[in-house]
């Protein structure tokens, strides 16, 4: 099943790094189309239309690309977490320095290197995505704190209690009904949203992300 899913989540991955790469100089046909995050619960479903009520309130019409990816998301615990895993955990800086998580997504290891890096993310203002192999996990005082690494880089956050932490996991058309959450990293388009993959929740567990 997990074949299924990773032609999803590697290309929104891939979409949403390409984000974070200091501008050069391109010219206008080379321009990729800008990535937006749709996060929301749906309004309906129907072939290759997706009408979704955002968490800001509004509603939109998501069009679903041709070959588009359907994947959700499975409960896990920070305790899953171990070194040599890859990640997804999207922080803000805290008060006493340092990073502490929003969300951790732990990638199936087929897809360890996927959008590999860190950057600015939308899910709170001034969050962060950051998408590395945990070189540690340990249990501080305060909770358990992880050291990634990326691109030579290192970075350590903490996890508080409570923070959402979940794998990828199976979905299916019918899992798109209506008040289901989604996430869905998307083409921003003239004539709305167009999206290659949607994570949906199912079974009670959102996609935090």
């Amino acid at each position: 099943m997990i074949k299924t899913i990773l032609p999803a989540l590697l290309l929104g991955l891939t979409a949403i790094a390409s984000t974070a790469l200091p501008a050069a100089p391109v010219h206008a046909e080379d321009q990729k189309p800008e990535q937006i995050h749709v996060r929301g619960s749906i309004v309906s479903y129907s072939g290759s239309a997706l009408k979704v009520k955002t968490r800001e309130g509004e509603t939109v019409d998501v069009t679903l690309a041709d070959g588009w990816k359907l994947a959700s998301v499975a409960n896990a615990a920070v305790t899953d977490i171990k070194p040599g895993d890859f990640v997804g955990i999207a922080s803000l800086p805290s008060a006493g320095g340092g990073d502490g998580a929003l969300e951790v997504l732990i990638f199936p290891p087929a897809m360890k290197g996927a959008g590999e890096g860190s950057y600015g993310w939308d899910l709170k203002p001034n969050s962060s995505m950051t998408n590395a192999t945990v070189a540690d996990a340990v249990k501080g005082v305060d909770g358990r704190t992880v050291t990634v690494s990326y691109h030579g880089k290192e970075k350590k956050i903490a996890i508080p209690d409570g923070t959402p932490v979940v794998t990828i996991a199976p979905a299916s058309k019918d899992d798109l009904v209506p008040s289901a959450v989604v996430f869905i990293p998307a083409e921003k388009a003239a004539s709305g949203p167009l999206a290659h993959q949607v994570l949906v929740g199912k079974n009670g567990v959102v996609p935090p992300m």
